[in-house]
């Protein structure tokens, strides 16, 4: 659109320095936030193995532990240009470490079976043997897309193992 009448500059002005402002006040809230967040988050995982200790529900992880010892399922789901795909993740936790991870799915589309097939295939060799907060998986053989499905169950079963 082509403007016949200018604005007026103290308007312009006025309008710049109102901007300016708002970032100014949203850059300054932004650095105060995440130090505190990352305090809150360390606080439960150190003070939760001693009241999990006590009750006796621990079952032989190191002192210090963050997750639960033991075998846990979630289910993840994602999107696909053909139709939303879910993936069923077991994984066995020993004193933080993953043992054992096994993946099933039940795919809908044809080249969703395939790209989950090559997924299931190589996930063992990603996440056996590291600790399960270090797991962190964006391709496995080719596949993008069930990545997304692993992650999210991943994330419910930390939530569930939390000790």
């Amino acid at each position: 659109m082509i403007r016949t009448t200018a604005v007026p500059r103290p308007v312009r002005a006025g309008g710049a320095l109102v901007g300016v402002l708002g970032m100014v006040a949203l850059a300054g809230c932004a650095g105060t936030t995440t130090p505190a967040a990352d305090a809150e988050e360390t606080t439960p995982a150190t003070t939760a193995p001693s009241s999990s200790a006590a009750t006796g529900t621990d079952t032989g992880s190191i002192v210090g532990s963050a997750y639960t010892d033991g075998t846990y399922t979630a289910e993840g789901s994602y999107s696909t240009p053909e139709s939303v795909e879910t993936v069923e993740v077991t994984i066995t936790l020993e004193s933080d470490v993953v043992t054992a991870v096994e993946v099933t799915g039940d795919p809908q589309a044809a080249e969703s079976k395939r790209y989950q097939s090559e997924f299931i295939g190589g996930i063992s060799d990603e996440v056996v043997g590291k600790l399960v907060d270090d797991v962190s998986v964006s391709r496995v053989a080719g596949s993008s897309l069930t990545s997304g499905g692993f992650t999210k169950a991943l994330q419910t079963i930390k939530s569930e193992a939390a000790a």
